[in-house]
């Protein structure tokens, strides 16, 4: 065990519709980085926000081109490891499941129930077994400073909950959308699993904005979603978020106390050393540099 991480913040950004076009950043530079799990979903851009380094990755790449099972999420976030974040917030649009839950708000997502299927959804496997802790899968510290942010750029914001992942690229049938309601789940969107599970594993602590662009199809009365429909709320939301992210960096504390994510892989690896594959363990060099060595 060695690189712990350091006492300052570094924020990565994962923006997602509505957001391609980025955030407002100040020395702004845009780079390309590679990674050992493929093409990410396209170059970072990295600056500051009132001294606090940011950086941001478009989730769908540029104009949205990316479709949510398409996307690489371990090259996304293997390459805002390698960028040197320590926190990753995501911007999500997501559909609402609750009659409170309006189009407009915000929801700081604290569970999720992942419905997606045969998506990358690790960094370990043959070779490297790893179990990390997913109870509580976004950071309490980080998303509590990412909700009063969001109220400060004027956001109506929920604390707390439960995000369903959809495979799609459709939207949920109405039977669909009645179950993950009896589920308990409050928003319904594409794209967080598995990202939250390979930041986690990323030893990154995790948080989730969700924006409410539409109510899903639960609603008897109404028609179903249309793409549409959620344009006419994303934008709006967008600029809020974008706000948010501008108001987060005046929120953070000085100095950027350890978080318990930073050490979700002290005790996860189960194979046994003599038997871990070299080759896996080199493209972890970044994601799991604590555990292996410093990241090249």
């Amino acid at each position: 065990m060695r690189a712990e991480k350091s006492s300052f913040w570094h924020i990565g950004v994962i923006g997602g519709s509505g957001l391609a076009a980025g955030i407002d950043l100040e020395d702004a530079q845009e780079i390309a980085v590679s990674s050992p799990f493929g093409e990410p979903s396209g170059p970072v851009v990295t600056g500051r926000l009132g001294g606090v380094r940011f950086t941001f990755l478009a989730r769908h790449g540029a104009g949205h081109r990316i479709p949510p099972a398409q996307v690489n999420y371990r090259a996304n976030i293997d390459v805002l490891k390698r960028c040197g974040v320590t926190d990753v917030i995501s911007l999500s649009a997501v559909g609402s499941l609750r009659e409170d839950r309006a189009p407009g708000q915000f929801v700081m997502v604290d569970q999720f129930i992942d419905r997606t299927m045969g998506r990358a959804n690790s960094f370990f496997g043959p070779g490297l077994v790893a179990h990390v802790s997913l109870a509580d899968p976004v950071c309490t510290r980080l998303s509590g400073l990412l909700g009063a942010a969001a109220r400060r750029a004027g956001g109506e914001v929920h604390d707390g909950g439960c995000y369903v992942a959809i495979e799609g690229p459709q939207f949920s049938t109405r039977a669909e959308s009645r179950m993950y309601q009896a589920w308990g789940a409050d928003v319904i969107g594409m794209t967080a699993m598995p990202e939250a599970r390979l930041a986690r594993e990323a030893e990154l602590p995790y948080a989730l904005l969700a924006m409410v662009t539409d109510y899903d199809c639960w609603r008897e009365e109404e028609a179903g979603v249309e793409v549409t429909d959620v344009l006419a709320v994303l934008h709006a939301n967008a600029r809020t978020a974008r706000a948010a992210v501008a108001q987060l960096a005046a929120v953070l504390p000085s100095v950027r106390e350890a978080s318990p994510a930073d050490r979700a892989l002290e005790h996860a690896f189960i194979t046994a050393p003599d038997a871990r594959d070299p080759a896996v363990i080199a493209r972890l060099d970044a994601v799991a540099c604590r555990m292996f060595g410093e990241q090249g």
